[in-house]
């Protein structure tokens, strides 16, 4: 069932309507002109369960935690507005709460390899003792970190009266004299006068420590190291809160989150002769609920369900998920672009979202034979295929996310723009928004007009300079291949989407 990318954005009568997107926040805007700094692009992005707290990485190994701010300004108004029967429009505001330094480069001499920091997945722990916990991963290593606020102590009180004395020397106003003293080598002295000075001696107490503030500190609580000889593409948490799995090329390995010295290998797709390696692994994420449950998918564009109880080592699937080529319409492409760049779980479990180059694809988990439906996301770059493989674009990741109540979903494409399609029974929404303060500049996208046969003269694909890196929709939109909208996420209860342009965060409510 297919929902095509430029119908028209609008619900049948009794469906959901679609929802008008607002600019909410940005971190990072750039003035014009600005040059960007590579270690400041951002390469992942995460809320934590509750959307209190969202994280983000960057290729310069940096973590950076911003926290929400709506919520505890509303408490006590909220009860206000409560009693007078007013609704309360609010949408989530963050602020800048703390970043650390996760991972630092590395050189593997062993391989003589170099190991960058950039970051390339954030997963959020449980939280225990009003610290903040994740985890964070860049191409070889994983690091669990733990944040909380630790009470600055001060001494103060010193308990000398100020005005009795002054620096290290005698006390002012005592009737101590130290210059009619003699004193002999060991510090004694030769005068016996232990008489009382006049007045008595100054007052003297304990000194006291006090705690006047707090400061954010970020601890490496432990190193899950050595594990892949293959870059890491995927870390995801399991529902156990015990466990989590780490995923590179050929292997998927389970951790237990208190134990960093060993791992246990769960899949293993390397071939004994790496001339036959045909498949590749491009994400893993456990199932929401059943802890023994978890899928990956591969550069094949298949979906693999497993079950841990089977057996120690899972290379039997419980279900593969699969949609069948349309009869002559393999090319030299197709292998490329049905390679599947992420998957993610709907918060109930029953359903799967997985991105391709071109599509989006919903699945459910009782139906292997065919997803559910199929959005297509930027079509109209199809003809431009070759252009795209000779600039290395065709081999983006984009990812994809759900929206908390399961309606809707989003993904990213080129020109900083991104897709949100409605995925309930008849929706037709299907907007295409632009990561700036004005989000719904480019519904030319969503017009009502179906789009065109890749045939069509209407299809332009723009010739000359700059052709590698641009191409034009069938309304004529200019799309620019060098910025990408790789990384987003979607607020886990509400309708708010947080986007990765390059090196600023860009928030949207609707």
């Amino acid at each position: 069932m297919n929902n095509g990318g430029a119908e028209a954005a609008v619900a049948p009568v009794g469906g959901p309507q679609p929802l008008e997107w607002k600019f909410s926040q940005v971190f990072g805007e750039r003035t014009a002109g600005e040059e960007i700094q590579e270690v400041d692009i951002i390469s992942a992005i995460e809320f934590n369960r509750t959307g209190d707290h969202l994280a983000t990485g960057d290729r310069g190994g940096r973590v950076v935690l911003f926290e929400r701010t709506d919520n505890r300004d509303h408490v006590g108004r909220r009860r206000d507005l409560e009693k007078m029967d007013y609704p309360i429009n609010r949408h989530p505001m963050f602020r800048y709460k703390t970043e650390f330094q996760s991972h630092e480069p590395e050189f593997d001499y062993l391989k003589s390899l170099e190991i960058e920091e950039k970051i390339n997945k954030i997963r959020w722990c449980q939280s225990a003792n009003g610290a903040l916990s994740l985890l964070s991963a860049n191409d070889k290593t994983i690091k669990f970190w733990k944040v909380q606020e630790n009470k600055v102590k001060k001494v103060c009180n010193m308990n000398v009266d100020s005005t009795k004395a002054m620096g290290n020397g005698p006390i002012v106003g005592s009737s101590i004299s130290t210059s009619s003293r003699q004193y002999i080598a060991n510090g004694g002295c030769t005068n016996n006068d232990f008489s009382f000075p006049t007045g008595g001696f100054p007052s003297l107490h304990l000194p006291l420590v006090t705690s006047h503030e707090t400061n954010l500190m970020a601890r490496c609580r432990r190193i899950y190291g050595h594990a892949h000889d293959y870059h890491i593409n995927s870390i995801s948490n399991n529902s156990d809160g015990e466990t989590f799995i780490s995923a590179d090329d050929l292997r998927i390995n389970l951790w237990n989150l208190e134990i960093s010295s060993q791992s246990f290998n769960i899949v293993d797709v390397k071939p004994a002769n790496m001339e036959d390696l045909t498949e590749v692994i491009t994400s893993a994420e456990f199932h929401p609920i059943h802890c023994n449950m978890l899928a990956y998918s591969s550069s094949k564009g298949l979906i693999r369900l497993i079950d841990m109880r089977q057996s120690a080592l899972c290379d039997r699937h419980t279900k593969l998920f699969e949609e069948q080529e349309a009869p002559g319409s393999r090319s030299f492409f197709t292998d490329i672009i049905a390679s599947i760049s992420d998957i993610k779980f709907a918060k109930d479990g029953r359903h799967m979202l997985s991105r391709d180059y071109l599509t989006l694809k919903l699945w459910d988990i009782n139906m292997d034979s065919r997803p559910v439906k199929t959005f297509q996301v930027h079509e109209y770059l199809r003809p431009k295929l070759c252009d795209l493989y000779e600039n290395d674009s065709i081999f983006d990741k984009f990812e994809c996310c759900l929206s908390g109540d399961g309606l809707r979903v989003a993904t990213g494409s080129y020109s900083n723009l991104f897709r949100v399609f409605g995925c309930s029974e008849g929706s037709k929404e299907a907007t295409t928004l632009e990561a700036s303060k004005t989000p719904m500049r480019r519904q030319g996208l969503t017009s009502s007009r179906p789009l065109r046969s890749l045939g069509s003269p209407s299809v332009v694909v723009r010739r000359g300079k700059g052709a590698d890196n641009a191409a034009l929709d069938a309304n004529g939109n200019t799309f620019d291949f060098a910025t990408k909208l790789l990384h987003l996420a979607w607020h886990p209860t509400e309708n708010s989407l947080a986007c990765a342009a390059s090196n600023s965060l860009y928030m949207y409510y609707a």
